[in-house]
């Protein structure tokens, strides 16, 4: 399927992103087409639109401005403007893939389904693995259930789509009632992988409920998800446990199951098709039905990775506050506030669902995450304590909470309620290497438990060697020990790992002046000040200090600040 997949995604992007017409470079872009074609290229698909509409509007008849709107406006998730200009095109006769697509939402929006069928059966639909599918949803829609069956079953003899002709054939019976049928192609094993997914057994565990068999639906939810399932998953587990019958809610009807196609495809193409069309599949799905919560999630997520974070603001919106995913939906706003750099309107999101959502470890760990981001050292610590709480017994993934809360509390000087929470991360989690470099790191420049630190150092680099980080702590604490010749190999190879990190630029210069080699301790302090923000300065990489050195030595720096001087005598004798 992954091959056929790729020859259609060739085909819709060739058709989708033309190169710029000759005739128009020959006679002279306009500022318009100009700022369209920069607008498309970042992803700015507000811009772009706009901008290649003013251009369509003084040149209406040139058909690769009105394919690069439409796929525009189908990004925006506009599908009126884009059957609009999808119409103009056929006019023009002239066709793409995309344009096709926005005739096919736009007539499945308006529950046209023998249209879309005629269009189908014509040659112009979508593509090979959307168009068998979208054809037997249609003919449910169209009230034929014995026409969309066979549809299905030509479906499952396309190489690569017999597992999503089996889901959405199950979904389709399910739709009218028939639970039996679905539950028997549910259990064939015929749906593969796609069996696995969330929506797959969820949607199986309604089926289930619906033939009065909910302790089977609780143990299909058990076994595929562990103990801390999210809050939609706890509602329906919760419902079946008590015996309640669910109602079936994945595919009420063609149009939801139409919807679920182009979701579920989406999801299938992730590995290949780029952001900006699988953005399309999911607004396509959102367009046929606006509850489909997942598909609204996916949009924001697709827009986020597209660098579109006030469009993913503004999809995240669309969920409702009811829903057990609006905590999903609150925390991946804030988190695109957060990108868009507007961080006080991200910590009040957060913040407000804290006071609704304060039990999940989730939403309290995020909060954290946001606080410790913007330096609230002592409201991280707050927020992570709540989140640890929250926890019903002790769990494995904890080991992160105790570390953020640790380095929150070592930031603030708190340095035994941060070595304890340290430790404790380390009960959780032995091996982690992040967990180990910091609390070695910590216990050097505490200047306590240097051999102790120097182990768990050492154990972090053969876990990570690669990590730039943790080979800078290694040659640091070795330094700290006055093992100046061993700490030179080791800050040499941090300084490739990270060539211009200011940090262990200024590492690898004191370490060069403990073995005596000044002058490149002194290029190294030089590079080290090049590379320091001098809008956000780091305690660790203080420019003024390296300054001084530079002046004086390190030496002398060492005595200014009533630091012992370098062990020269037991380097030496190592």
């Amino acid at each position: 399927m992954a091959g056929r997949a790729r020859d259609w995604i060739r085909g819709a992007a060739l058709a989708a992103t033309l190169a710029a017409p000759w005739g128009a470079a020959a006679q002279g872009l306009s500022g318009d087409y100009l700022a369209a074609r920069q607008a498309g290229l970042m992803g700015d698909f507000r811009a772009a639109a706009r901008y290649y509409d003013r251009t369509i509007s003084n040149d209406p008849d040139r058909a690769e401005l009105l394919e690069r709107s439409i796929f525009a406006h189908l990004a925006l998730g506009d599908f009126d403007r884009a059957g609009a200009l999808a119409d103009r095109l056929g006019e023009l006769g002239q066709t793409s893939r995309i344009a096709q697509m926005a005739l096919i939402a736009d007539r499945l929006g308006s529950n046209d389904y023998a249209g879309a069928i005629r269009q189908i059966d014509d040659g112009e639909g979508i593509g090979t693995l959307v168009d068998g599918l979208l054809k037997a949803w249609a003919l449910l829609g169209e009230g034929d259930m014995s026409a969309a069956i066979v549809a299905f079953d030509e479906v499952s003899r396309i190489e690569g789509l017999a597992p999503f002709a089996a889901y959405h054939k199950a979904l389709a019976l399910a739709s009218v009632g028939d639970y039996e049928g679905a539950e028997a192609i549910f259990a064939s094993g015929a749906m593969e992988n796609v069996a696995q997914t969330r929506r797959a057994i969820m949607a199986r565990a309604e089926v289930l409920s619906q033939l009065g068999r909910d302790p089977e639906a609780v143990t299909l939810i058990d076994e595929a998800f562990t103990a801390d399932i999210d809050p939609g998953l706890r509602a329906l587990r919760a419902a079946l446990a008590a015996g309640e019958r669910v109602p079936f809610t994945h595919a009420q009807s063609a149009r939801d199951g139409l919807a679920e196609v182009f979701y579920t495809l989406a999801g299938a193409f992730s590995n290949d098709m780029s952001s900006d069309f699988l953005l399309i599949y999911s607004r396509v799905a959102v367009h046929l039905r606006p509850n489909h919560v997942d598909a609204i999630l996916l949009t924001a997520e697709l827009l986020d990775e597209i660098g579109q974070h006030d469009l993913a603001v503004e999809a995240y919106r669309n969920v409702p506050r009811d829903h057990p995913s609006y905590h999903a939906a609150e925390l991946g706003r804030a988190q695109s506030l957060r990108q868009s750099d507007r961080g006080d309107a991200a910590v009040e999101v957060l913040e407000s669902l804290s006071e609704t959502h304060g039990d999940l470890p989730v939403v309290m760990s995020s909060l954290g995450d946001m606080y410790r981001q913007m330096e609230r050292f002592d409201d991280a610590v707050g927020a992570y304590s709540a989140a640890l709480d929250a926890f019903d017994e002790p769990d494995r993934a904890q080991w992160f909470l105790y570390y953020a809360r640790g380095i929150c509390n070592e930031r603030q000087g708190n340095w035994e309620q941060a070595e304890s929470d340290f430790r404790a991360a380390l009960e959780l989690n032995p091996e982690q290497p992040q967990v180990l470099n910091y609390l070695g790191y910590s216990l050097v420049e505490q200047q306590t438990k240097l051999e102790e630190a120097l182990g768990m150092i050492e154990r972090a680099v053969e876990i990570e060697p690669d990590s730039g980080y943790i080979v800078d702590s290694l040659g640091w604490v070795l330094y700290r020990l006055g093992r100046y010749e061993e700490a030179v190999d080791h800050m040499e190879r941090a300084a490739e790992l990270m060539p211009i990190d200011p940090v262990v630029n200024d590492h690898l210069g004191d370490v060069y002046w403990a073995v005596g080699r000044e002058r490149e301790a002194e290029f190294m302090w030089n590079r080290a000040l090049s590379f320091v923000d001098f809008e956000e300065v780091s305690q660790d990489a203080d420019p003024e200090r390296i300054r001084r050195k530079l002046e004086v030595g390190l030496d002398r720096v060492l005595a200014e600040e009533g630091e012992p001087p370098l062990d020269v005598a037991a380097d030496e004798g190592q």
